[in-house]
């Protein structure tokens, strides 16, 4: 899938998080995570980024997370909804 335009989902909520998803020009993935428990969950939240990117078959993006203490279902589903609306 190849991003368009930039686009977000989620809000800044508690156990939200607020994904933002942009072009890369420079080609590969760039994330960039801000979370209030960045120390124990920053590894998986990245993690779930990620698998959840190579599921949707996209290579060049820059993604901001905004976490809240989302769980992993939740970012998920603001990713793939944040890369759908950058791709239509």
């Amino acid at each position: 899938m190849k991003i368009e335009k930039v686009a977000k989902a989620g809000t800044l909520e508690s156990n939200d998080v607020m994904i933002t998803v942009m072009p890369n020009m420079d080609g590969g993935i760039e994330v960039e995570i801000d979370s209030i428990v960045m120390k124990q969950f920053g590894e998986a939240i990245k993690e779930t980024i990620m698998n959840t990117l190579k599921e949707l078959k996209v290579e060049e993006v820059k993604i901001k997370a905004e976490d809240k203490g989302a769980l992993d279902y939740t970012i998920k589903a603001r990713v793939e909804t944040a890369i759908k609306r950058a791709t239509i």
